[in-house]
């Protein structure tokens, strides 16, 4: 029979994930044996309202909690990414970390083409109307473009980007796929683009990856959309594309600082959208992560490989 585990959890993770946890040992972040545990799940309500940049105290305790744990082998974690300077020390020292990737493909997917028709649509333009009770119809201010036989570029090939280019194909645009193995190299893709649609890891290959050679590879008329990380992209030569309106306009879900610092050009570029890193929220995702957190356990148990290893 398999020995029982300490796990390491949040008390509102060990409420939710119950029976299935039974016969194992159940450690809180704040427990002084925290230190004993062999595993550990880092759930939603643990990184709460923290980024990898402004870390709250509650969410630091935690990590102290991770870091306190000379036996931990094994930590889940709620996100897709391990980019948490955590997570990567974790990782360095042998801790095996498994993500919870595909868990919030299709919302952060809905999001992004959300984005994308929202600025194909012009609808910057017909809120801040709306706003200022202004009637202009879109004949006055530039028609649209059809959508219809564009060309999205589409970074990265994962869950997220697969489900971005099946929705894209669904509403008539062509997909160029863009990613470490089988693509199309990225500087051959961007002058064909119509959209530039960012859905890659950060990693050292992505980091700064869009940057001033890039954007000026892209026709003026293309619109950018990111839902990757921040610094996959050269902030300030973006800002500076959107500003010269040689890039048409973008939508923003990460930031290469967050929180977006509130004097960023950012907020108030009348091309962008920008949104607070919550492309990937619903109600539903919590359930899927633990899904895939109590998958992993099993395969644990058993000695089998893990889902979603860090690499």
């Amino acid at each position: 029979m398999t020995a029982p585990l300490r796990i390491l959890l949040s008390r509102v993770a060990a409420q939710k994930l119950g029976p299935p946890l039974a016969g194992h040992e159940l450690i809180s972040f704040d427990e002084a044996r925290a230190t004993e545990a062999d595993i550990a799940f880092v759930s939603r309500d643990v990184t709460g309202l923290s980024t990898k940049h402004k870390v709250l105290p509650a969410t630091q305790r935690a990590y102290e909690a991770l870091r306190a744990a000379p036996g931990l082998r094994w930590l889940h974690i709620h996100s897709a990414g391990v980019d948490r300077p955590i997570y990567q020390e974790l990782l360095q020292r042998g801790v095996q970390v498994t993500t919870s990737s595909g868990a919030n493909a299709p919302v952060v997917a809905q999001s992004a083409v959300l984005g994308l028709l929202a600025l194909a649509r012009h609808w910057p333009l017909l809120l801040a109307a709306q706003r200022e009770h202004r009637w202009a119809p879109l004949i006055a201010s530039g028609l649209p473009r059809d959508l219809q036989g564009q060309t999205a570029v589409v970074v990265g090939w994962g869950p997220v980007g697969q489900e971005i280019g099946r929705l894209l194909q669904a509403v008539g645009l062509k997909v160029v796929v863009v990613r470490r193995q089988g693509g199309m190299a990225l500087h051959d893709a961007l002058p064909s683009a119509d959209w530039l649609v960012l859905a890659c890891a950060l990693n050292e290959q992505t980091r700064g990856m869009i940057g001033t050679k890039e954007l000026a590879l892209l026709p003026a008329h293309c619109g950018l959309v990111n839902v990757a990380r921040g610094e996959v992209i050269d902030e300030a030569a973006l800002v500076e594309a959107l500003r010269e309106r040689r890039l048409a306009g973008a939508y923003l879900d990460v930031f290469a600082h967050e929180p977006l610092a509130k004097d960023s050009p950012l907020w108030d570029l009348p091309n962008v959208i920008a949104t607070p890193h919550s492309a990937g929220f619903s109600n539903a995702n919590e359930e899927r992560v633990a899904e895939i957190f109590l998958e992993n356990l099993a395969h644990w148990l058993r000695g089998e490989a893990l889902r979603n290893l860090a690499r």
